[in-house]
């Protein structure tokens, strides 16, 4: 529920008096004497949804276009008037937990901090990313996505979009993108200093490091993860409840992938480092795109039917830009997602094959066993295709397999299509044993 508190000017305290009497809201009048072009001060408590019909009725009543009032979060009212007041509002408005149009715009735009601040804590939350992912620490990643800022720009541009608040988009499109480069650009220098500064062992493969290797690799599914962290984010927003963990949430589309692209530079994987840097911009782009929808979804417009229209035509052109820059992006990430697919269907069938030679009853490999496959990548990041297989043999004492590495290379060349070279290391086993 919220206590609002309106400001009334010389001439008004009747047609706000009969407005709030007609509604059914309960409410206490006081004089203004503090000289200034108020006469009174009206009070009244109202559930979430219905401030902004009520303080719609006042404008469209006389009160004016800018009335000035005031919004303040309240926990109880025991009257009776005010429990059919909810009551009514709750059967009138399918969603009741929706906040004011001015509510949202005031917290999206207190939820970025100063330029400077916004700054630091998005450099700090790049750096503290990008020393989790190289330790391979979940719970350190994790931590630097709990100080990143990074929910408000996006937020505030959104609401800005749809109320037609052109200096707030401005600021949450400036702060997303000098935000993201702040990111990226941190993220680089420290993972220079890291390598050449010897703070890891030398010759590290970066693809050996579970928390590096999924964001140099990105696919289709990282789409899910930014359009739900923005859909979840304008859902809390517009229902006035903390968006903290949520911006967690839109942290972790974020950070790590621009950790990364400084990781893949310091490592000198120019294709990673553009593949990470496409999933850095597609994250932002998909974040906004959700919100932008969810926010018309649940009803915010400008009040001014003027305003409404050019709101809605610039609404339409952004989310048309951001779905034609997603859609040309997504190619990127189908080619990583069609290699992925491709090198597993041909792993599954190069382990078919050996089995089907291992063990074959009436030929030298009866006794062998399989004991395990090694895939060796070869190419660039993230387009790596199996270029060597390495397969673990089990032999019984004294057993020795020539040209099995010859017979199975030419099995597996020929029935998945694929030219790989093949090893075979041999590992004595007794089942007596």
């Amino acid at each position: 529920m919220r206590l609002v508190q309106v400001s009334i000017p010389a001439g008004k305290r009747e047609l706000v008096a009969n407005v709030l009497e007609e509604e059914g809201v309960d409410y206490m009048l006081t004089d203004e004497t503090s000289g200034r072009e108020y006469t009174a001060i009206a009070y009244f408590p109202l559930p979430t949804a219905a401030v902004q019909p009520i303080l719609d009725r006042l404008q469209d009543a006389g009160l004016g276009e800018d009335p000035h009032a005031v919004i303040i979060d309240a926990e109880t009212d025991t009257s009776r008037q005010y429990e059919e007041l909810e009551q009514r509002f709750a059967e009138e408005n399918d969603d009741t937990s929706t906040i004011a149009r001015e509510e949202i715009r005031t917290e999206a735009r207190e939820m970025t901090p100063e330029f400077p601040t916004f700054v630091a804590m998005t450099v700090i939350s790049a750096v503290v990313a990008t020393a989790g992912m190289l330790l391979d620490s979940p719970a350190v990643v994790v931590g630097s996505m709990v100080i990143a800022p990074l929910i408000g720009p996006a937020m505030g541009a959104s609401v800005g979009t749809v109320l037609g608040d052109r200096q707030l988009f401005r600021r949450g499109v400036k702060y997303q993108f000098l935000g993201g480069f702040a990111a990226i650009a941190s993220a680089t220098i420290f993972a220079v200093l890291v390598r050449y500064g010897f703070l890891v062992p030398p010759g590290t493969d970066i693809l050996d490091i579970s928390q590096v290797s999924g964001r140099l690799t990105p696919d289709f599914l990282s789409l899910a993860v930014a359009l739900g962290a923005g859909a979840a984010g304008v859902l809390s927003l517009a229902s006035g409840v903390s968006v903290a963990i949520v911006g967690v949430m839109i942290a972790a589309a974020l950070v790590p992938p621009a950790a990364a692209v400084g990781i893949a530079i310091a490592w000198q994987q120019p294709l990673a480092a553009v593949s990470s840097l496409v999933l850095v911009l597609i994250n932002i782009f998909s974040i906004n795109l959700a919100g932008l929808v969810v926010l018309w979804y649940l009803g915010y417009r400008p009040k001014n039917w003027f305003e409404r229209s050019e709101t809605r035509s610039a609404l339409f052109k952004r989310i048309g830009v951001l779905v034609a820059l997603i859609a040309l992006l997504s190619l990127f990430l189908g080619g990583v997602t069609f290699t992925s697919i491709q090198n597993a269907t041909f792993q599954n069938q190069a382990q078919e094959e050996v089995s089907g030679v291992l063990g074959e009853e009436g030929t030298p490999y009866e006794e062998a066993r399989l004991f395990g496959m090694e895939f060796e990548e070869g190419g660039t990041l993230p387009f790596d295709q199996s270029k060597s297989v390495v397969v673990t043999v089990g032999r019984p004492p004294g057993e020795k397999y020539p040209g099995l590495a010859e017979r199975l290379g030419q099995r597996i060349n020929r029935n998945t299509d694929q030219n790989v070279d093949v090893q075979v290391r041999y590992v004595e086993y007794d089942d007596a044993g």
